[in-house]
């Protein structure tokens, strides 16, 4: 069987090499594509060579068309702006597009949505399966507990980071909801300064905290009258991400169209 031909967006940051770096390690698959921005200094660059893994003979290039009507599949790690343009090109190549960016405003979604009639979208606040496990073992404590247990979700990531809270951390949050049968957007306390008042009772806590190198940590804490309990997942590594994505790319072939997320790789969906 021919290896599944993945291209990777945004090829020349931390993530980008992380996503080549393990295109390359999982058995069955190959780099077919590295994308940058217009202008990017990388553009012509080896995507191997720029990754640490050696010549592969696939340059990095700013032609997106080219690249997505040459692969099986797209690993994105971007920004939302860029990942609405490259899932309208996943839809006109009926191709898997694999989403780990974070920070998407409503039109995003609906331009998404669009795009997911055509393309398989697989798409996830975090790819690592400890995320994932942590992210059904929250909605299935939320579902146990009552509203006298209050839910906070807490993260720490690195200073660059430019969006919070973090995907993940909504995720978490998503799951916290649905287990309690509610929907975040009327129960998420995101900020927290000053004289606020006592805590609302069925609220769901978010604090997010930047600092040094940190690649992720995450802990959904549901705390009632003498007792706690602290679900938490440290990420040490990035490829935990990046393999995560790859095994979705590889999942994704012949799924068909649709709105797919890392529970369903995983097969956590019902857990």
């Amino acid at each position: 069987m021919a290896p599944i031909r993945i291209a990777v967006t945004g090829a020349a940051g931390r993530m980008g090499r992380a996503l080549l770096t393990a295109i390359h390690e999982t058995d069955g698959c190959t780099i077919a594509g590295a994308l940058e921005r217009d202008g990017h200094g990388d553009i012509g660059a080896d995507a191997g060579t720029l990754a640490g893994i050696g010549e592969m003979g696939v340059p990095v290039t700013s032609d997106a068309l080219e690249v997505f009507a040459a692969v099986d599949a797209v690993l994105d790690f971007t920004a939302p702006d860029a990942t609405v343009e490259f899932a309208d090109l996943a839809a006109q190549a009926r191709i898997v597009h694999v989403i780990g960016t974070t920070g998407f405003a409503p039109e995003h979604e609906t331009r998404l949505e669009a795009a997911s009639r055509h393309a398989t979208l697989v798409r996830a606040g975090n790819m690592s399966l400890g995320v994932n496990l942590l992210t059904a073992l929250t909605k299935r404590v939320a579902q146990a507990l009552d509203t006298d247990w209050d839910i906070e979700i807490v993260e720490m990531h690195h200073r660059h980071k430019v969006d919070a809270p973090s995907g993940t951390a909504l995720m978490l949050g998503e799951a916290a909801a649905a287990g309690r049968g509610v929907t975040l957007d009327d129960v998420s306390d995101r900020g927290r300064d000053g004289q606020t008042g006592a805590r609302k009772t069925g609220d769901i806590g978010f604090a997010a905290l930047r600092g040094g190198s940190v690649v992720g940590e995450h802990s959904a804490i549901f705390a009632a009258e003498k007792e706690r309990i602290v679900l938490t997942h440290i990420a040490e590594d990035r490829s935990i991400f990046a393999r995560g994505a790859v095994k979705a790319a590889l999942w994704g072939q012949g799924k068909g169209p649709g709105n797919f997320d890392m529970l369903d790789v995983l097969g956590l969906s019902d857990f």
